[in-house]
């Protein structure tokens, strides 16, 4: 199975991101479990779109989003030095809740099947 150019930079960079994100960074407002679900890449190979899944309230995850987007250029940077690009594509950070929406209908399905008295 082939994979185009853009799902190959999108691989590298979700992997090397998590690292700069988790290894790299000092800022104290990124804490917590941090995890880089997902990074899509234009056509162009000029912006990057990096979904987030961040554990905590909504409090820490508007900080972590915050202390990211004001990391961009050293991000970028460390970025440049992992991953052999012309250009560095500009980055987007993004919150990814598809986890916590997973968990909230699973618990929602749970309740109803115990309503109904596990009848299936």
């Amino acid at each position: 199975m082939e994979f185009s150019r853009t799902e190959r930079v999108s691989v590298e960079i979700q992997k090397a991101v998590s690292e700069i994100i988790n290894n790299e960074l000092k800022d104290p407002r990124i804490q917590g479990l941090i995890s880089v679900t997902k990074v899509d890449v234009s056509k162009d190979l000029r912006y990057a779109k990096i979904f987030l899944s961040i554990y905590g309230d909504e409090e820490t995850k508007h900080n972590v989003l915050e202390a990211l987007n004001h990391a961009e250029g050293f991000i970028k940077r460390e970025l440049a030095n992992r991953v052999r690009l012309k250009f560095m594509p500009k980055l987007n950070f993004k919150l990814d809740e598809s986890i916590e929406y997973s968990i909230y209908i699973s618990k929602l399905l749970k309740d109803m099947n115990n309503d109904n008295g596990d009848e299936y």
